[in-house]
């Protein structure tokens, strides 16, 4: 179960960071601008939280286990589709439907795997979880970097559909999730009754995910095409080995902050994680070699990617357990939407410095690193929440 869920995030994010390798010649194709061209990232970001909400919905009715395949397939089949659209407006309309493909597929895969693995195991699989996004980063990373200057970008973004054959393991290999199971005799809640209940911790976690977003995609969206190969002029070569090296410092920040979070608390590690970014920002974004700036990228990814390590655990375990398969990805998602403008702020405000993104990159990074420590410094965790096999249906409320 835990491999799927890992499997499952790295792909989706495989599929999604193809487009941000590739974006300037998407671009050349359509005969359009690199501002324009961003906006399919934007569209993708936007409908992401649609999709959270319609496969959250159906994973709390039918089981994550069905749900997460039916992700799996809907957006390796729109990733294949995108690599074939014909004109631009066929490309967006298919990049945004798999921003809803794309959404559903991280609540339902983490509800499953923090429903089912013991308590104390969530920390460091929290971590391993999340690690499937710079995972997927690294694998999009290198797809380019050997497979690009032969297949050019369609023929990357039809590789993208070989995901759809992990549904085969999963359908052989994973449970359902037993928390799940154990609600199905419960009383069944209304959605909007269980969202008014509460509605404080709803606008709280919306806004704590906008602010991780804006961690996350402020720091890599726009860094290999924008920073790396427009600012720098640095060859395909050194953007790729850059690429892998801040990814492999991502995974391993998730995977340390994660483990870290099960022994000093959830708010402590994230509150730890985001603050020490703030000291990489010079040599991240104002360095000039190849050589400082790829310490830059891997410790600030380090950083980024160890507060998101967290977040998995964190946000299942403030979640109401009756919606579990729809308030994490919906938090999530929402938080998405509304950080989703990102690459093309970013991008507006590079153009604006005659193509130096420096700015643009320090800004985001640095004001969101401390609203999130601010955010989750003053915030509460549920760290010792009983779910799944750990819990009877005399400690599962309607709720």
């Amino acid at each position: 179960m835990v491999v799927a869920a890992y499997l499952g995030w790295t792909l989706d994010a495989f599929d999604f960071f193809i487009m941000i390798f590739v974006f300037d010649d998407v671009a050349k194709t359509f005969g359009v601008g690199l501002t324009v061209a961003s906006l399919a990232i934007t569209l993708t970001l936007l409908m992401r939280a649609v999709g959270a909400f319609i496969f959250g919905r159906l994973a709390d009715r039918y089981g994550r286990r069905p749900v997460m395949m039916a992700n799996i397939l809907l957006f390796s089949l729109l990733e294949l589709l995108s690599g074939l659209a014909p004109t631009l407006l066929a490309f967006m309309v298919l990049r945004a439907l798999f921003g809803v493909a794309m959404g559903g597929e991280w609540g339902v895969g983490s509800s499953l795997t923090m429903e089912t693995v013991p308590a104390k195991w969530r920390g460091w699989v929290s971590g391993l979880l999340q690690a499937g996004y710079p995972s997927g980063y690294l694998l999009a990373t290198i797809a380019y970097g050997v497979l690009f200057p032969y297949i050019g970008w369609r023929g990357l973004f039809i590789v993208g559909a070989l995901p759809a054959l992990l549904v085969i393991y999963i359908r052989r290999n994973v449970p359902e999730s037993p928390d799940w199971h154990a609600r199905q005799k419960a009383p069944k809640v209304p959605i909007g009754e269980i969202l008014r209940r509460h509605a404080g911790l709803t606008v709280y976690a919306v806004i704590l995910m906008m602010a991780f977003n804006f961690f996350s995609h402020g720091t890599q969206d726009i860094y290999p095409k924008a920073f790396l190969k427009v600012q720098h002029g640095f060859s395909h070569d050194t953007i790729t080995i850059i690429a892998i090296t801040y990814n492999i410092g991502a995974m391993l920040g998730g995977l340390t902050f994660g483990s870290l979070s099960q022994k000093i608390g959830r708010r402590r590690a994230i509150v730890i994680a985001a603050l020490l970014s703030l000291p990489v920002i010079p040599l991240w974004a104002f360095s000039n070699s190849p050589w400082l700036i790829g310490l830059g990228a891997f410790l600030m990814q380090f950083m980024v990617q160890g507060a998101w390590g967290v977040i998995p655990a964190h946000l299942n375990e403030l979640s109401p357990g009756a919606i579990r398969g729809t308030f994490p990805g919906v938090v999530y998602q929402l938080g998405n939407f509304l950080a989703s403008y990102n690459a093309t702020l970013q991008t507006a405000i590079g153009s604006h410095y005659h193509h130096n993104y420096s700015y643009a990159l320090a800004g985001v990074a640095g004001t969101v690193a401390v609203v999130i420590a601010l955010l989750v410094g003053f915030g509460v965790e549920n760290r010792d929440l009983r779910m799944g096999s750990e819990a009877t249906l005399r400690t599962i409320p309607p709720d």
